[in-house]
């Protein structure tokens, strides 16, 4: 939106600031967004039939939620993360689900219905209690029951979510989901207006965290604004104004300008500074990403390179078709052309799991995340992983790629890897294609048994690259989703510090690099002890660097070598817990004398 249209009534909608900022943009409203819910009765001979469907439902949006919170954790965090957890603790709660059947069954209703019915009595009584907390499982409740309606109406997304808009446009609707914001603001939406939720909704926290204006509680807005109306978002005082005057629109832009500016000036400081420990040691910071939107972040906040592209999003969005070589080709060299010369480790698919694409993943896997996945799944599609092969081959000649497989847990999938790319490049030959065959190829180690072959391992490979999520997981035997064993999920335990140093002394010993990705590569806590277990590159996500630069800049390295030999002495995962505490705390004395001196 380039100017005001003065010959309509500038308008102003009043609402409660969600999450901070300005946004300027046309409208696009999110119609008929709720899913109408009908009551049609059924014939007994088709209630089983009707159970089966609600059952396929529920797999469906746990599948997808487990999906959406592994990524959601690897890019901002365990707490971000949460949300999602929450609702698919909903959704696995027996008590729920039963009802559901047996209304199903005992009225002879369709699923959707029943649905409904149940969330609509719960959610009753969760409005009425005086808790915070239970209020809010109410409103994972809503949350929930829309994923499954989408899923019984044949929808992965709500209506509208789904499409491309462009770039630049404020989203105006009844209500969204906190998946639905995290879509919508990676497609390119500047800001949010609802009429329901509240400003510390997860719907509003997601938000917070993608850096998108957002005004919830406007009344009736979908009614008074249309498709296309220019309008501001106003997410510091909670306002829409529609139909801008030029005015509020000089004035807004200047706010955007001025914020701009000094974000801008942050982040130029935070880029220039080099990762340097005290003593002179530079750590690389690397950014994990899985969308080419996400490129000016890298850029904004001062990552050496990209250290985990996830090449999975694109089969995740296109599913339940496959996509094509030329959509593999035009984004990764979307990748290496923008962030050259620096590096991009292209993380071969990566799905199952969780990670569900239809027609690709297995179905019906009674332990889906010890079944067939990442390298697996891989090789054992050799017609499309090849296709994703040839892409990033033929994309390799416009930047500094590396490629790395998920997942390994022998040897012999590297070399099958090593085999199938030799098979790849000569097709590619043969065609007169233009590509490049020297390209580096790393192996990620997630597993015990990686870590414990990382000798033989790192012999086979250009680079490692720990990936803390799955192995803390397959390490500890805990599947954090699981709310019965989550306090057993214990980044910190002396098993998981001893696998990491065991990695890092085999790539030192093969002269092989070895990176950390993962939430603990974000963590400040965390950091001085990763670099006291010998680690040199840290992945995460963009915005979490300036903070881990800080931790960087302002450490000794003898001492945290010191804090690595004390941690993998530990016996607990408490006691680990209380020396980086005591460690932190010595810093900021350290930091106190310094500034006084």
């Amino acid at each position: 939106m380039n100017r005001a249209d003065d010959t309509k009534t500038q308008e102003s909608l009043q609402g409660a600031a969600a999450a901070p900022g300005v946004a300027i943009g046309p409208a696009v409203c999110l119609r008929g967004h709720g899913i109408e819910v009908l009551r049609v009765p059924i014939q007994r001979h088709a209630v089983d039939r009707e159970v089966e469907r609600f059952a396929a439902a529920v797999a469906s949006v746990e599948a997808e939620l487990e999906a959406t919170e592994s990524r959601i954790a690897e890019t901002f965090g365990s707490d971000l993360a949460s949300i999602f957890h929450a609702h698919s603790v909903i959704l696995r709660d027996s008590s729920f689900a039963r009802r559901i059947d047996r209304m199903i069954r005992r009225e002879r209703v369709n699923a959707e219905w029943a649905v409904q019915a149940v969330a609509d009595d719960l959610g009753e009584k969760f409005a009425q209690v005086k808790s915070q907390h239970l209020r809010e499982r109410g409103e994972d409740l809503r949350d929930v029951t829309r994923y499954l309606l989408r899923a019984l109406a044949g929808k992965m997304s709500s209506p509208g979510v789904g499409e491309d808009f462009g770039r630049d446009v404020v989203v105006v609707s009844h209500e969204l989901t906190p998946d639905e914001v995290l879509r919508l603001g990676r497609r390119g939406a500047v800001g949010f207006a609802i009429e329901v939720g509240g400003a510390n909704s997860h719907t509003a926290i997601v938000a917070r965290a993608l850096d998108v204006p957002l005004v919830t509680g406007i009344v009736e807005i979908t009614n008074r604004v249309a498709d296309d109306d220019p309008v501001v978002v106003d997410g510091e005082e909670g306002r829409l104004t529609l139909h801008p005057r030029s005015e509020t629109l000089d004035a807004c832009r200047n706010l955007q300008r001025r914020r701009r500016r000094n974000e801008e000036a942050r982040s130029t400081a935070a880029r220039e500074l080099p990762a340097r420990t005290v003593d002179g040691t530079d750590v690389e910071l690397l950014a994990n990403v899985e969308l080419a939107d996400e490129l000016e972040d890298v850029r904004r906040f001062g990552a050496s390179g990209i250290g985990l592209y996830r090449s999975e999003f694109l089969y995740l969005e296109k599913s339940p078709e496959l996509p094509s070589e030329e959509e593999h080709v035009a984004v990764f060299r979307e990748l290496l052309e923008a962030l050259a010369p620096q590096t991009v480790v292209v993380r071969t698919l990566d799905l199952g799991g969780g990670k569900v694409a239809r027609g690709l993943v297995p179905e019906n896997e009674e332990n889906p995340v010890l079944g067939q996945r990442g390298i697996r799944l891989a090789l054992a599609r050799p017609d499309v992983f090849r296709l994703q092969l040839r892409a990033l081959f033929r994309a390799a000649p416009f930047g500094n790629l590396r490629i790395m497989a998920p997942m390994v847990t022998a040897v012999e999938e590297i070399r099958a890897l090593r085999l199938l790319c030799d098979e790849v490049c000569a097709e590619l030959e043969t065609e007169g294609a233009e590509y490049q065959r020297d390209v580096e190829l790393g192996a990620m180690v997630e597993v015990p048994a990686a870590v414990l072959i990382a000798r033989q391992l790192a012999a086979e490979v250009d680079f490692l690259s720990i990936g803390t999520n799955d192995l803390i997981q397959y390490t500890l035997a805990v599947d954090r989703t699981n709310e019965h064993v989550a306090g057993l999920y214990q980044p910190l335990h002396p098993a998981v510090l001893t696998m990491i140093q065991l990695v890092v002394e085999a790539g030192r010993r093969q002269r092989v690099p070895v990176a950390l990705c993962g939430e603990m590569a974000a963590s400040p806590r965390c950091v001085p002890l990763m670099l006291g277990l010998g680690l040199r590159q840290l992945s995460m996500s963009p915005r979490g660097i300036p903070g881990v630069k800080d931790v960087v800049r302002a450490l000794d390295l003898g001492a945290a070598e010191a804090l690595g030999r004390r941690c993998i002495a530990a016996a607990t995962a408490q006691e680990v817990e209380e020396l980086l505490g005591a460690f932190g705390a010595a810093s900021l004395q350290r930091g106190s004398r310094a500034r006084a001196g």
